[in-house]
Order: structure tokens, then sequence, then C-alpha cells
């Protein structure tokens, strides 16, 4: 019978050590570490670039379509909508049109914010606040803006009060989820501190709650604006904005009737135009010097 073997004898020896080295690399030059990128990685960085060559290739599909369809009735060239566009800014009647439209659009979405907020607030400060938030969004929010215009021209008439009514309908409910949804993901941590440093009711929401969620609150205002612009848009397809003078949407529903279809396009057109510059010029700057500044936003 073999003697049983001692601790030190049953353990596995101990692997090599495998020695340390270094490998020396050789210094970098100036000339390596200061080497631009190619012209070409350069110019395809620019986001300009980009986004216009996607526009430049749907303005050739446009072309081509157009041409094959080989009807000016139904369906107009690029270069006929362009030419339209360029002589109705010339005139003056699509500017015309277009301030009419964004005078009206201001007025709701301003008013739509206001309203978001006091009810965001509201929601965040009491616990009838979150109910009431909660309940009126299920009720209204499903609910098509443009579906109310027949009770906003008996309650208000035939002008700019009808267009506002249902503006603040499609501003306010998208808002105000986002908003309460950012308010929601704060951390606690943030919360904490402004109580700490006596922060309560408006004071709190507008110094702790607003910049953290800001993120939110940007995304809930581009859906509320794209709400607002086609609702507006739809909603001057069926009567002007005041005394008679129509925004963008009377001047496509009127030379759809005159079948002036090259018209309806170039009102369509700078419908779309017009949204770009908000997204690009407004939204993008407004984030990039808040939120992406901030670190909040990729």
């Amino acid at each position: 019978m073999n003697a049983p073997l001692s601790p030190a004898q049953s353990l596995p020896p101990d692997p090599p050590i495998r020695p340390e080295f270094e490998h020396a690399l050789p210094p970098l030059s100036p000339r390596a570490a200061e080497r631009p990128l190619p012209w070409t990685q350069r110019i395809w960085q620019q986001d300009w670039l980009r986004r216009g060559l996607i526009l430049v290739v749907l303005a050739i599909a446009w072309e081509i379509a157009a041409r094959i369809q080989n009807n000016d009735l139904l369906f107009p060239t690029f270069l006929q909508t362009g030419k339209a566009l360029v002589q109705g800014l010339s005139d003056g009647e699509l500017l015309m049109r277009a301030g009419i439209s964004i005078g009206v659009l201001l007025q709701g979405y301003a008013a739509g914010i206001l309203a978001a907020f006091v009810l965001t607030t509201l929601a965040v400060s009491t616990r009838f606040g979150r109910d009431l938030l909660s309940t009126l969004t299920a009720m209204f929010n499903p609910l098509p803006a443009i579906a109310l215009l027949p009770l906003a021209l008996l309650w208000f008439g035939l002008g700019k009060g009808s267009l506002i009514f249902v503006l603040i309908h499609s501003v306010l409910w998208p808002l105000a989820l986002n908003t309460y949804a950012g308010f929601q993901g704060v951390p606690e941590t943030l919360r904490m501190a402004g109580r700490n440093y006596g922060l309560r009711g408006l004071r709190y929401v507008l110094q702790i709650l607003v910049p953290a969620a800001l993120p939110s609150i940007l995304a809930g205002l581009k859906v509320g604006w794209a709400f607002a612009w086609r609702t507006l848009i739809a909603a001057e397809l069926v009567f002007g904005a005041s005394s008679g003078k129509g925004g963008l949407g009377w001047y496509i529903f009127q030379n759809r009737n005159e079948l002036y279809t090259d018209r309806v396009f170039a009102g369509l057109a700078l419908v779309i135009i017009i949204g770009l510059l908000v997204e690009t010029l407004g939204f993008q700057t407004l984030e990039r010097v808040t939120v992406r500044r901030w670190g909040l936003q990729r």
C-alpha cells in the first residue's frame, strides 16, 4: 500500500514563467503625425455635401420619372416645378403665402408649448397632475388634429382662431409626453441636489428638471413642429387663414382647382424647403449649442 502524498507533493508544479521583454518602437516622424486626410475623405465628412448629394439624386430620379410619365398635368418635371417655384418667389406670391402660414404657425406653436409646460409642471408636482396628464393624453393624443377642424369652425369661425386651435392640439400632446418622459428620466442624485439647495416648485423645474431633460424636450419640440406644420397645411387646404387670405395650403388648393400642377408641386416644394430650413438652421443649431455642447447627446 502506497504511502499518502504530502500536500506539497500533491500540488502540480508551477508553470514556467515567461521572461518579460519590450519592443522599442521607432519614433513617429513629424510628417506622419501631421499627415492630413485625403481630400476626398475631408470633403465626404461634410454633412451639407452628403445631404446635397441625396437631394440631387432625388431630383434626377424625379426628372426621369416625370419624363417617362410624359404628362405635365399629372406629374410635371423637376425643371418645370423649379421654374414655377422661382416665378412664384420672384413675383412675391409664394413669399406672401408662406409668411401668412408661418405667422399662424408660430402663434399656435407658442401656445402649445406654453400649455404643455404648464401641464407637465403640474404633473411632476402633484399626483393629481400626473393623473390629469395621463388621462388627457390617452384621450386626445390619438385624435387627429384635422378631425377637430369642423368643431373649430363652429366655435371660432372661419379665420385664424380655428387654425390656432388645431395647432395647439397638434403640439400639446406629443410635447407634453416627451417632456414628462424626460422629467421622469432625471437621475435621483440631481433631484436630491436640487432639494438640498432648497429648490421647490417652478424653480425646481426650471433649474433642475428642464436642463437635465432637454434632449427629450427638444425631441418633443421637433415632433410637435412637424405635426403642427402638416396640420396647418392640411387645414389651409379647406379654408384661408384670415380675411380671405390663405397660406401655402390655400395656394396649393387654388392651383389644383385651376389645373396648374407645376404650381401645386412648387407649393409642396416650398413646404419641404421650409421644413428643411427649420430642421437645419433651427433645431440642429439649438442642439449643437446646448445638449451636444453639454455632453448630453452625441
